[in-house]
């Protein structure tokens, strides 16, 4: 039924304008409002993620959108000198800079403003 459907992702932030300018300042993702309180991130490939206003929102406590990339130490440092800072969490082992090791691909978790899970890992 869904096999040729082009699915995408969707998640809730509580302010759209805080979302827009770290989707789009801090983290350099082309960005699109389609209408006052909708916005679509354009990553590679073709695959958008939707995100949408909602006034009651309760921040996500997993993960909700994945940024491969091939070096996950130089992502952090880049994102630090943004001002992004890194979550830590029991049960896996971190380095000083909040990456995790040894657990599949290196991978490091921060929070958008609205408190939503991110995570930037190795490419596997």
């Amino acid at each position: 039924m869904f096999r040729d459907t082009e699915a995408f992702g969707s998640f809730a932030v509580d302010d759209i304008a805080k979302a827009r300018e770290f989707y789009g300042g801090t983290l350099g993702i082309d960005v699109e409002e389609y209408q006052e309180g909708l916005l679509a991130l354009h990553h590679p490939g073709g695959r958008d993620t939707m995100i949408y206003v909602k006034p009651d929102h309760v921040p996500a406590t997993y993960t909700v959108l994945n940024f491969p990339v091939d070096d996950v130490e130089g992502a952090v440092d880049a994102m630090v000198e943004r001002g992004v800072s890194f979550e830590r969490y029991e049960g896996f082992e971190q380095d000083e800079r909040g990456i995790a090791h040894g657990m599949g691909p290196d991978i490091a978790w921060f929070k958008d403003p609205a408190g939503n899970v991110l995570a930037v890992l190795n490419r596997p």
